[in-house]
């Protein structure tokens, strides 16, 4: 194989291998927050404060915000803007998770 091959080839598994690591940048604040909304969905099903419908509902919900990290993250680059984003969503879902654990439903 000519260098010019080599050098390619190596450019090109580098480039991969800089992808692949990028989209696992951390966000630690975001992660944290996703656990503990998972926990207080579980508690509130363990409980039976949460519906199985409305804990299907507020699981959506939290992975749509777990798409939306990731699609933050695939640039490489998670910007204040989209922490910002990402804050305000999990800030929206805690609120639903609040509201729907306190409403007069409960389950059998």
């Amino acid at each position: 194989m000519n260098t010019f091959a080599k050098t390619a080839l190596a450019s090109i598994v580098f480039a991969f291998a800089s992808v692949a690591a990028q989209a696992h940048m951390p966000t630690p604040r975001v992660d944290a927050h996703e656990a503990h909304q998972h926990q207080r969905i579980a508690q509130g099903v363990a409980s039976g404060q949460l519906t199985h419908r409305e804990a299907a509902r507020l699981r959506a919900e939290q992975r749509a915000i777990h798409r939306a990290e990731w699609r933050a993250k695939a640039d490489g680059v998670v910007t204040p803007a989209e922490r910002r984003h990402l804050a305000h969503m999990q800030q929206r879902a805690s609120r639903h998770i609040y509201n729907q654990k306190h409403d007069a439903q409960v389950r059998p």
